[in-house]
C-alpha cells in the first residue's frame, strides 16, 4: 500500500518540529512505519538534530538541503521516491520556514512519486503569538499554508479557564480570514470559539499540545486537505539565516545576546539588527549539552543528549555586520 504524505507547514519557530515529535510518537505507537523528511534551504539543520530521538526509536529520517530553488525540488523530490520505496506507512514532510504549498502538491502529483505515495493530511501550524498583520509576501505564504490545509493548529497560546478560547487565538483567527479575503481565497474559518470542537469550527483544533489525546491525533492524521484557489505571488525569499559555528559561549551570554537581537531591550536595538525572528541552536555547558529555542515571544532551554555548537539567526532585512559585533564571532 503507498505510503501517505502529511506535509507540516508553518512559519519560523511556530513549533512545527516540537509538534511532528509528538504525532510521530502517536503514530509510531499505532503500529505505523514513520519516515520524516526535513527540509531546509540552509547549511546547519538543527531541527534535525531533534528529531535524532525519532531515529533511535526507530522513524526513518532524511534531510534536504537545496542551495537555488531548482536544486532544492530535485531533491525534495528524489526523497519522496527514496520514502516511497521503504515500506512506510505515513511519511511526515517538514518544509522550511517559507515555503509555498504548490511546490507540495506539484511534486506528489507526478507519475513517479504518486506511483508510490499519496497524500495525506496538509497540516498548518499558526503561531498566535506573531504580531499581526504581516507585510505582503509574509501574508501570502501564510494564505498558501492555511488555504489548503486539512486542519490548522494554532501554537503559542493558551485556553482561557473558563474554556472560552484566547484573544490571541480570537485576533489570529479573524486575521487569517482577512488574509485569505486579501488573496482572493473563498475559505473563511468560524471566528467564535466552539467548546464542542476545541477550536474555531471542525478545521481549527485550539489545545495544549501536551493534552492532545490520541483522539485528537487521529482526527489530525485523518484531516486530508482542502482545495481553495487563491492569487498566486512570485515571493522572494525574504527571510535571511546567519550561522555561527564552535562559539564557545555558555548560557547567560547567549540569553543575553538573544534577548538584545530580538529587540526586547528596547526599538532602538531591534532597528540596528533588523527584524530577527528566531535565534536557536546548541550550547555546551558543565558536560552537558543544551538546546536554545527564542522568538519575541519567550525564550526556552532545554537538556539534550547530544548536540553541536551552533547558533542560527533568522529574520528579515538583518544587518549581519552588527549581528557579527553583538554575539561576538563572523558568520559563516
Amino acid at each position: 500500500m503507498a505510503a501517505k504524505v502529511d506535509l507540516i507547514t508553518g512559519f519560523l519557530g511556530s513549533g512545527k518540529t516540537t509538534f511532528i515529535q509528538t504525532y510521530a510518537r502517536y503514530l509510531m505507537r499505532q503500529g505505523q512505519r514513520v519516515g520524516i523528511i526535513e527540509n531546509d534551504y540552509g547549511s546547519v539543520n538543527v531541527d534535525m538534530m531533534l528529531l535524532q530521538e525519532l531515529e533511535r526509536e526507530g522513524a526513518v529520517t532524511e534531510m534536504v538541503i537545496g542551495g537555488d530553488l531548482s536544486s532544492y525540488r530535485r531533491r525534495f523530490r528524489t526523497k519522496l521516491i527514496t520514502m516511497g520505496m521503504q515500506n512506510l506507512d505515513r511519511v511526515l514532510v517538514e518544509p522550511s520556514g517559507v515555503f509555498d504549498v504548490d511546490e507540495f502538491f506539484d511534486a506528489m502529483y507526478e507519475d513517479t512519486i504518486s506511483s508510490l505515495c499519496g497524500i495525506g493530511s496538509v497540516i498548518s501550524i499558526v503561531d498566535a503569538s506573531m504580531a499581526y498583520p504581516l507585510d505582503r509576501n509574509a501574508a501570502y505564504l501564510l494564505v498558501s499554508e492555511v488555504a489548503d490545509a486539512g486542519i490548522v493548529l494554532l501554537s503559542h497560546t493558551e485556553k482561557k479557564k473558563d474554556g472560552t478560547g484566547d484573544i490571541r487565538a480570537d485576533e489570529t483567527v479573524r486575521y487569517l480570514n482577512q488574509a485569505m479575503q486579501q488573496f482572493g481565497c473563498n475559505r473563511r474559518f468560524m471566528e467564535q470559539y466552539d467548546q464542542k470542537t476545541s477550536g474555531y469550527g471542525k478545521d481549527i483544533l485550539l489545545k495544549d499540545w501536551s493534552s492532545l489525546t490520541d483522539a485528537d491525533f487521529e482526527r489530525i492524521s485523518e484531516a486530508s486537505y482542502r482545495e481553495f484557489d487563491h492569487v498566486k505571488l512570485q515571493t522572494e525569499q525574504a527571510f535571511q539565516t546567519l550561522y555561527y559555528m564552535n562559539l564557545g559561549k555558555e548560557k547567560e551570554e547567549l540569553m543575553s545576546a538573544a534577548s538584545e537581537l530580538l529587540g526586547k531591550g528596547g526599538g532602538e536595538k531591534e532597528n540596528r539588527y533588523g527584524q530577527v525572528l528566531r535565534i536557536k541552536g546548541f550550547f555546551r555547558e558543565g558536560g552537558k549539552w543544551y538546546e536554545l529555542n527564542a522568538t519575541r515571544t519567550g525564550l526556552n532551554i532545554r537538556t539534550l543528549s547530544e548536540g553541536q555548537d551552533v547558533l542560527i539567526v533568522i529574520g528579515e532585512h538583518l544587518d549581519a555586520k552588527a549581528i557579527d559585533e553583538r554575539i561576538g564571532a563572523k558568520h559563516i
